[in-house]
């Protein structure tokens, strides 16, 4: 009887992630034995999922840079210890800390998948060091965009043979399967029962996503619906300050802030717009936010970033406009709302884009047949 591959996940700073969820559940458990170690600083949900799924976890106390040397040394006798024929790094304090201690654990195959662009070369230039080194220590990395394998290749100097483009995939169902009840549940949790246009933002406030481009469009949009309603997830980063001076122009009533919100896919549901707009091309490694909503059939206003570029096409599956640029962003979600048959031309045309692409089972064979290579 041939032996199962045995595969460790590193993942670092995770409480929820439907991603890892998904591949526990799907990956070939005839072939591979899955297991995780995950760099925290207490349980999380994803750690409780997985040990649900009966999936070893190793959890390492992390709380920041200064757990790093620890966490190497934790993850190297780990790895020697469990003897994994693969590990798959994720996100960056587990690239640092366990590329590197994977490679003198001997293990052979060491791979990370790459889930920043161009972060760290235009807002962070000291990092692109510790980038550089994660990429030696790598066997394989996986480019999780076109824009990622550029970035890797064009200013990284990447062998492109060490790179491997694979997509995000999705379960999709789990954005059509969502019953009234948790959306009513959302509806009563953030107000906005009665409420008409609900606009979605689900970004984190940092500069380069755009969040203050989305802003003064709102402020607009309130002067034909007073009774609009912004929401505003994952409401939290290092560009709150401004973001919060911002907000200052639209009266209370007429806002929610949500920190977190474990169920994605019904408060998608809510929006009658969603709006996602990073300042350039290059900002977005992917925008799984972008396939979310047009998994869920929301009419959406992008600009073209990450993944965007891709696939998306203005006034076919989503509204483009330019970047850093409040009134078209204003324009265009008013044309929505005016306009109902492009608005269900646009939900229809998205979904049908994103499903045909981005399936969860196309990710999980590219992997496999990663790790079998």
């Amino acid at each position: 009887m041939k032996l199962k591959m045995k595969v460790t996940y590193i993942v670092s700073n995770i409480n929820k992630a439907f991603a890892f969820e998904w591949i526990a559940e799907e990956l070939n458990k005839d072939k591979f034995s899955l297991s995780f170690i995950l760099l925290n600083p207490g349980p999380s949900s994803l750690e409780n999922e997985l040990k649900r799924l009966n999936i070893k976890v190793n959890r390492i106390k992390f709380n920041g840079k200064k757990n790093l040397p620890l966490s190497f040394f934790k993850i190297f006798f780990i790895l020697i210890k469990d003897r994994p024929d693969v590990i798959h790094a994720h996100l960056f304090d587990a690239c640092l800390a366990g590329l590197p201690a994977a490679f003198f654990a001997r293990i052979k195959k060491r791979i990370y998948t790459r889930h920043n662009a161009v972060y760290h070369l235009e807002e962070h230039p000291g990092m692109v060091k510790y980038d550089r080194m994660i990429n030696f220590f790598s066997t394989q990395i996986i480019a999780i965009s076109d824009n990622v394998r550029n970035v890797l290749i064009e200013r990284e100097n990447v062998n492109p043979a060490k790179i491997k483009l694979i997509p995000h995939g999705f379960k999709m169902e789990e954005f059509e399967n969502i019953s009234i009840a948790r959306i009513e549940d959302l509806r009563d949790k953030y107000q906005s029962r009665g409420r008409y246009p609900v606009i979605g933002v689900i970004s984190r406030y940092i500069g380069w996503k755009g969040v203050q481009y989305i802003i003064p469009a709102f402020e607009k949009v309130l002067n034909i619906y007073p009774n609009a309603l912004l929401i505003l997830a994952n409401a939290n980063g290092e560009y709150r300050f401004e973001i919060h001076k911002l907000l200052k122009n639209i009266p209370p009533d007429n806002f929610v802030e949500i920190a977190f919100e474990e169920d994605l896919f019904a408060l998608y549901k809510l929006f009658d717009v969603f709006v996602h707009t990073p300042v350039n091309k290059q900002s977005e490694a992917f925008g799984q936010t972008y396939i979310e909503a047009l998994a869920s059939g929301v009419p959406s206003v992008f600009t073209l970033s990450g993944i965007a570029c891709e696939f998306v096409e203005d006034k076919h599956n989503a509204m483009v406009v330019e970047y850093k640029d409040s009134e078209s962003i204003y324009i265009s979600i008013i044309e929505l709302l005016k306009n109902k048959t492009l608005a269900e031309t646009l939900s229809d045309n998205g979904k049908e884009a994103v499903w045909s692409r981005f399936q969860l089972n196309k990710m999980i064979s590219s992997l496999e047949e990663l790790y079998e290579r």
